[in-house]
């Protein structure tokens, strides 16, 4: 098995991703970066070279099974173990939505996003995982997703990041025998596209506790919900 480790980041071409890809980059992994937007994937690979770090950039849309398929099959080519993968690729399509009014089209097109396209990329890459001595899925959630804290806001991408937090603890039971931890983490309200420029938190803050799940924390956590490199509540 190769000494380097590695890691794979989806959407990560910009925000979260992008500072996430950035920082395990700096730590010294081997990063696949990962997005639809070809153009810009390449860009954003390319500016992390430029800095030091080994980032290969793979085209992958999380919505795509095709896609998926070919992305797998490429850096499967590529490594012969996966330690950490970022499930970091999400939409939010009614953030000022009322339940009432939402429609239920766009709340599915969320879902097969935020919920089952880390479902599928999980899926794909699990033989890598498993090839790990320490394999780590992060699925990038919400606290929009919290059962506990909910309120009426973004209907569908509140509802999708609960479906993604519930896909976290059946991945974790069923990679458990494999040595591979999973775990949901709420960023918090991060300045990026999505999150907007009144956001309290910076995109280095908001992938502070990804890259913790990814480097530090403790072997054995897993099936939990995790913000500032504490689990909260579900």
């Amino acid at each position: 098995m190769s000494a380097q480790r590695t890691a794979l980041v989806t959407g990560a071409n910009r925000g979260i991703g992008l500072e996430v890809s950035r920082q395990l980059a700096g730590k010294g992994f081997h990063v696949f970066l990962t997005a639809r937007n070809r153009k810009a994937g390449i860009k954003a690979a390319a500016a992390l070279q430029e800095q030091g770090g080994k980032v290969t950039f793979v085209e992958l849309d999380v919505a795509n099974p095709e896609s998926i398929k070919r992305a797998a099959k490429e850096v499967a080519a590529a490594i012969n173990h996966l330690d950490v993968l970022v499930n970091n690729a999400g939409v939010l399509a009614d953030s000022d939505g009322d339940v009432l009014q939402t429609d239920p089209v766009v709340v599915l097109k969320t879902i097969d996003t935020n919920a089952l396209g880390p479902l599928r990329v999980t899926q794909a890459f699990a033989r890598l995982l498993g090839k790990s001595d320490s394999g780590r899925v992060i699925n990038v959630s919400s606290g929009a997703g919290a059962l506990h804290d909910m309120d009426n806001y973004a209907p569908a991408y509140s509802i999708s990041k609960t479906a993604l937090n519930a896909v976290t603890r059946q991945l974790a039971a069923a990679l458990k025998s494999k040595g591979v931890a999973v775990n949901s983490v709420s960023p918090g309200w991060v300045r990026t596209d999505m999150g907007g420029t009144g956001a309290p938190r910076s995109v280095g803050q908001g992938a502070d506790g990804i890259r913790w799940l990814a480097t530090k924390a403790p072997k054995d956590l897993t099936g939990q919900f995790v913000q500032d490199r504490n689990t909260i509540p579900w």
